[in-house]
């Protein structure tokens, strides 16, 4: 009998605490456990009892990675329960918002904390002093990231300008015309981007996926749109709970989520881009064509390329709202509060992130419920390693540890975002 234990105890170039437990017997793998130890936040109790306004600085808390995605959830459920449509310029300005954050946190994920995978480094420290260049000109273009968030939404960490019905205050147009200077830049780092990481080294790991993804009839993803999946589902976003549960599964305290007819999806770039190629730019078609990665990309190791796309896209898309902006007249609609239910359902970098909210007569928040998308990912990230180590298993122990490593963040893992509370159960005799 042969058995071997691959085991994580903390791993590095996530966002929080997590561990990994492989075990194979005879060659064969018997049990996988992606673990997360890291103690739920109860955000979910925190929200109840407050006024319908505080859910966008509370739920911005929540990540210091993609804040904007967990205010933009809250402020679409918020004003669907109270009946209130934001669009024109401040629809745009929202999208201008989520631009940022896909700008800084893509950078981030492909720069810092996956390319010294691929490469052999143990950080992004050991990167850059053999590819200082490379480093620079990421921070450059994370930069303008920060930047965007920091102007439209008040700071880079925790935006504090964002409220229900739009902003507190809006940008002149002179501010986002300084901006747009430094975006013509970025398009260019972010093309070099593209280009760098397709000819990073990809295993050969190719998985069929049930990819989960918003769907927009006008545009590529941020905000809006129904939930769609490459296997049938099309739903309204009111319609989340019908479709998907959550489990609790003993090794983690986050919960896992499943669509209910069948399991496990994928959601994220992989997703989006797969379901929503047809939207980008045709000049991002033709760049994606080039490298090799025309849809469907069914390799989560390459997931990388897809970052690098959709940071280039989310240039593109600052740099046309920039070019149509016009001062709105007044930073926000007016929302009276009442009762109502709202759901919320916005793509952050990670994929989507689903928002519930039940308010009573004067506008207060009644009950919460919020579903990361690092928790819809991880009965997938299992089933990405199972299968991944059935492969490698003739690698040697510490390849195959690096490795696995590797597969858990090639879908940038927020391990952080862990709001619910376990239900307990208990019975008496």
């Amino acid at each position: 009998m042969n058995t071997r234990t691959v085991k994580v105890d903390m791993l590095a170039r996530v966002e929080g605490e997590g561990g990994l437990h492989i075990r194979i017997k005879n060659d064969r793998v018997t049990d996988v456990k992606l673990k997360i130890f890291e103690p739920p936040r109860f955000f979910e109790g925190f929200l109840r009892g407050r006024r319908f306004t505080e859910a966008p600085d509370i739920t911005a808390r929540i990540c210091g990675i993609c804040p904007v995605a967990y205010q933009m959830s809250s402020v679409h459920a918020m004003e669907r329960a109270l009946g209130v449509t934001v669009g024109g310029q401040l629809r745009a300005l929202r999208r201008l918002l989520y631009c940022g954050e896909w700008i800084e946190s893509h950078v981030l994920h492909v720069y810092m904390l996956h390319t010294p995978d691929f490469l052999g480094y143990p950080d992004a420290i050991q990167l850059a002093k053999v590819y200082p260049e490379v480093v620079k000109k990421a921070l450059e273009l994370k930069k303008i990231g920060n930047d965007i968030v920091n102007l439209v939404g008040g700071r880079e960490i925790h935006p504090i300008n964002v409220r229900v019905g739009g902003f507190y205050k809006v940008p002149a147009k002179r501010q986002l015309l300084d901006l747009a200077a430094r975006l013509e830049v970025a398009r260019g780092l972010a093309q070099e981007m593209v280009r760098f990481t397709a000819g990073l080294p990809f295993p050969d790991f190719e998985q069929e996926y049930e990819f989960v993804a918003l769907r927009h009839p006008d545009e590529y993803p941020f905000n809006e749109g129904r939930l769609v999946s490459n296997r049938g589902l099309d739903i309204d976003i009111a319609d989340y709970e019908a479709n998907f549960a959550e489990e609790h599964v003993q090794h983690t305290t986050a919960l896992h989520s499943v669509i209910k007819t069948r399991g496990a999806y994928f959601v994220g770039p992989m997703a989006r881009y797969n379901l929503n190629f047809d939207q980008l730019d045709p000049d991002i078609q033709a760049l994606a064509r080039e490298v090799g990665f025309e849809p469907p990309v069914l390799n989560p190791f390459k997931s990388i390329v897809i970052r690098s796309l959709e940071t280039l896209y989310a240039v593109e898309e600052a740099l046309r709202i920039i070019a149509a902006y016009e001062m709105p007249d007044k930073p926000y609609v007016e929302v009276q509060p009442g009762p109502g239910v709202g759901w919320g359902c916005s793509e952050a970098p990670r994929g989507i992130l689903y928002h519930r909210y039940t308010l009573d007569k004067d506008g207060l928040i009644v009950d919460a419920k919020i579903v990361p998308p690092t928790s819809q990912n991880q009965k997938t990230i299992e089933s990405d390693l199972w299968n991944f180590v059935e492969k490698a298993v003739d690698l040697p122990d510490d390849r195959l540890t690096w490795q696995c490593e590797q597969a858990i963040r090639n879908y940038d893992p927020c391990i952080s975002c862990s709001v619910h509370f376990i239900k307990l159960d208990i019975e008496r005799e």
